[in-house]
């Protein structure tokens, strides 16, 4: 099934890539044909083991990508385009995406606020941040989260699709 998920991923995380480096976004009419169509090759592939792979990828997606998007860290876009990657790819290839994703992101980030020159804030905030789900777990911050007036962010995008591609390589 990675084989047959190689190039519709590709294509949809460059296409999402570049939407969301202009306007910030990841379009429904992208990400939900993607995760529709990664369930249905897959029932149409391999039958019962296949689909169950599938939604399993879909429900851990879910879980990996949700929480962060709960907690107002990622948009809604980031949380249904790794949903589709993960009824392309599965569970196990994906919890390896998302562990680069992280890693890809947090490089992404340091570079960005180096040259957007507010790396000392953005460390701040985190602290900050870190500091109020260790005292309140599972609760958003009020004034630190991603829609803020003075958020500082970048688009995950990139970072979800470096992170995907390097798991096709690493399998």
């Amino acid at each position: 099934m990675h084989s047959i998920a190689w190039w519709p991923s590709v294509a949809v995380l460059l296409v999402a890539s570049a939407i969301d480096l202009r306007s910030r976004r990841v379009p429904n009419w992208l990400s939900l044909p993607f995760l529709a169509a990664g369930l249905l090759m897959s029932a149409a592939a391999g039958g019962k083991g296949s689909i169950l792979a599938s939604l399993e990828g879909f429900a851990v997606a879910l879980v990996l990508f949700g929480i962060p998007c709960l907690l107002g860290g990622m948009g809604m876009g980031d949380l249904k385009l790794a949903a589709g990657i993960g009824a392309w790819i599965g569970p196990s290839q994906l919890v390896l995406a998302f562990v680069m994703t992280g890693i890809v992101g947090f490089v992404l980030a340091i570079g960005y606020a180096l040259w957007k020159g507010v790396l000392g804030q953005c460390l701040d905030r985190t602290g900050d941040l870190l500091a109020h789900f260790a005292k309140s777990p599972g609760k958003s911050h009020d004034e630190i989260r991603l829609g803020a007036k003075n958020a500082v962010s970048i688009p995950y995008v990139p970072a979800i699709a470096i992170g995907t591609l390097f798991s096709f390589f690493a399998q």
